[in-house]
């Protein structure tokens, strides 16, 4: 397998922030440098953000070469987090660098740009003759038309998402970062997709997060159903509109005669007040309880303490939540839509389709009645989701997916055969 050939590559990882004390890209992108260290000869490219710990330290086992990131660049969080301003400065001081240590004489057998998440950002690696791997690449999925009327005022920089088709099909640099990679990987096929206009030399499918260890199984509850415990939803996700909390709140006023099913969503965000007053409005504000923003023990506990999670994010590219509550062996309300409709599958999850709120939010309360009455197939559902996650998601089985990826890559390359 992978690791005989990987034992001695020379693997260069690229990506803008790399920093397991912080969340977000820079957490899952150290994840990724972390086990790759373990297990080939890595030299790690990135901002070092003034402040966090010193990425030399964080990466004991890989090569370190950082480059400040500008201040003036980390005041709007949000923003940055977006559009990465400082992305252009970091690419300038990567194609330097590489081209240097070429003219030392020192060269490395395969580039991996592994962030940014979203896929409008150009790559250094792009012709400097090293054989290079791009992503998981996510992003620019289309609201489905049937809810575009329901999304309000997003910020406007979120509004760029509308820009990627058209530089797909456009802007030269981005078309040949994408066409001369010797890889590409997207966090769902979607992806594909979305770079239909681009003739790509090999697309695999890998989502960016992985899990270090399944929890303990625990047991499913039995006395839920009337006359029990009741069934507990559980909703986990920033409160955006696009990540489903006011549909489960509208399938929950279609159930009035299961009294006894609740919700409890947990994550702050923007359309935390709206949420607040549709579960008021519908009357079922006593069935719900809004926990906002929780630290990660907290959030555990909630998926170790619910029956059922409830997810019909409507444009989700990737959705980590849904691999946690899957790891505790949660069964899975969700849409048939981009990141979900690859990380689950039809033994694990319910997957709605997206046609308009209204029916959705049917269709959301007609999979909770079901299940409701069955909880055999609930606890078939939550084993599912176990042993789903346990073949795709744990670090190690990534890891060696990525390495046996990068041999097929190089034994690929007609200049490698020759020698």
């Amino acid at each position: 397998g992978g690791a005989g050939v990987s034992a001695a590559l020379k693997l260069v990882l690229l990506a803008p922030n790399i920093d397991v004390s912080d969340v977000g890209e820079a957490h899952v992108a150290a994840r990724w440098a972390e086990a790759l260290s373990e297990r080939v000869d890595l030299t790690v490219l990135a901002f070092q953000r003034p402040g966090r710990p010193p990425l030399a330290t964080q990466l004991p086992k890989a090569e370190v070469v950082t480059w400040p990131e500008p201040t003036f660049l980390l005041r709007a969080e949000r923003l940055n987090a977006m559009l990465k301003p400082g992305y252009p400065l970091l690419l300038r001081h990567v194609r330097r660098w590489m081209r240097d240590q070429a003219a030392r004489g020192r060269r490395f057998d395969i580039a991996h740009q592994i962030m940014p998440l979203a896929a409008r950002y150009p790559s250094p690696f792009c012709g400097l003759g090293v054989p290079y791997v791009l992503g998981p690449v996510g992003g620019t999925l289309p609201t489905p038309p049937g809810f575009v009327g329901e999304m309000g005022s997003a910020p406007w920089f979120t509004r760029l998402r509308a820009l990627d088709a058209w530089r797909f099909r456009r802007d030269p640099w981005l078309r040949r970062t994408y066409a001369d990679a010797d890889l590409v990987l997207g966090v769902a096929p979607y992806i594909r997709e979305a770079l239909a206009d681009i003739p790509l030399k090999r697309f695999e499918p890998m989502l960016e997060l992985g899990i270090d260890a399944l929890p303990p199984e625990r047991p499913v509850r039995a006395g839920t159903g009337l006359g029990g415990a009741g069934l507990r939803l559980l909703h986990v996700g920033r409160a955006v509109r696009t990540k489903g909390l006011r549909d489960v709140i509208r399938a929950l006023a279609q159930l009035s005669d299961l009294p006894d099913v609740t919700l409890t969503a947990i994550g702050d965000g923007e359309d935390l007040p709206r949420a607040r007053d549709e579960a008021a409005a519908l009357g079922v504000a006593d069935r719900v309880t809004f926990c906002g923003r929780q630290p990660k023990e907290a959030v555990m506990a909630a998926y170790a303490d619910a029956d059922l999670f409830t997810f019909p994010s409507f444009r989700e590219p990737t959705g980590g939540v849904l691999y946690e509550a899957m790891q505790m062996g949660l069964p899975i309300i969700t849409t048939d839509y981009g990141g979900p409709a690859f990380i689950t599958d039809q033994a694990c999850a319910i997957r709605l389709p997206l046609s308009t709120p209204e029916a959705l939010a049917r269709d959301i309360a007609a999979a909770i009645r079901n299940l409701y009455h069955d909880p055999d197939r609930r606890a078939a559902m939550g084993a599912a989701s176990r042993t789903r996650v346990a073949a795709e998601g744990l670090w190690p089985r990534k890891i060696d997916r990525l390495l046996g990826l990068y041999d097929e890559v190089l034994a690929a390359r007609p200049d490698r055969n020759e020698t």
